[in-house]
């Protein structure tokens, strides 16, 4: 049964292209592109003759049932963007989706992603963080987006054009306060740099320099308060309740501390008055 492969390119360096993605590309009945242009390059390099379809954000719709149907007719397709992998802050999304509902196999090829690659040499914490792809070009979307996430604790991810960069970075310093960031940019190209510093000191930075290339932000999440949302009287009487329906002292201090934050001897002291 034919499938839809969904193949990563390089996102800068053309040395990352995988010898697995290239064979996709030379094996395929087709390839469906971002930008035919961008891509047909990209195969003039690794010397792959193979018919190219464009599949973009504008025309999705329609181009997204043609290849399906190609594909149900028996014809192996290869999805691909104009860098790293696609259905990632991508059109091709949508066309994974169609292929899920008509019951065609999607198979992946990996390859680079900026976001992944960003987050590893940002020097942010990994352990918890959150993708946000690009962030809307309207003014209102865009502060409601990054209003939704001024508590968010996760390290944050976005991507940005450089014409917007500004912009979002004086709505960032207004919404989050003055937060690390890490300003990735031509990740994985000669001129790759990134930039630990703060949101205030990246707004003064852009202000006084046009930025030229594409950029990931990596944010530091919202310092985690160390305001007790329980008083201690509210966590005694927790313990009470708890020792109420069957606990032992000790272990319903050990719950009531565990959920209000307050030390368990102080709570099994006061109850034990």
């Amino acid at each position: 049964m034919a499938k839809l492969y969904v193949v990563g390119t390089p996102i800068g360096n053309l040395s990352d292209m995988s010898e697995r993605a290239v064979n996709t590309l030379k094996e395929a009945d087709f390839i469906a592109a971002e930008d035919t242009r961008v891509t047909l390059k990209l195969l003039n390099k690794f010397k792959i003759k193979n018919s190219l379809v464009s599949y973009h954000e504008h025309n999705r719709g329609i181009a997204g049932e043609q290849i399906v149907n190609r594909i149900l007719n028996g014809e192996n397709c290869a999805l691909v963007t104009d860098a790293g992998m696609p259905a990632i802050s991508d059109p091709g999304e949508e066309l994974v989706k169609l292929c899920r509902e008509k019951g065609v196999s999607v198979e992946s090829v990996p390859g680079p992603t900026a976001f992944a690659t960003a987050m590893a040499i940002s020097g942010m914490s990994s352990t918890r963080f959150t993708f946000e792809g690009f962030l809307s070009v309207t003014k209102r979307n865009r502060k409601e987006h990054l209003n939704s996430l001024k508590d968010e604790e996760r390290t944050m991810i976005f991507y940005e054009a450089p014409h917007k960069l500004i912009y979002t970075l004086k709505d960032m310093l207004a919404i989050f306060g003055d937060r690390e960031i890490a300003v990735c940019r031509e990740l994985t190209k000669i001129h790759e740099q990134v930039i630990n510093t703060t949101l205030q000191k990246a707004v003064e930075k852009y202000e006084n320099e046009s930025p030229k290339g594409e950029f990931v932000l990596v944010i530091k999440g919202k310092e985690k308060s160390n305001e007790k949302e329980f008083t201690f009287e509210q966590a005694v009487e927790i313990a009470k309740d708890y020792h109420k329906n069957g606990e032992p002292l000790s272990a319903a201090a050990k719950l009531a501390a565990s959920e209000t934050g307050y030390k368990k001897s102080e709570i099994y002291k006061e109850l034990c008055k």
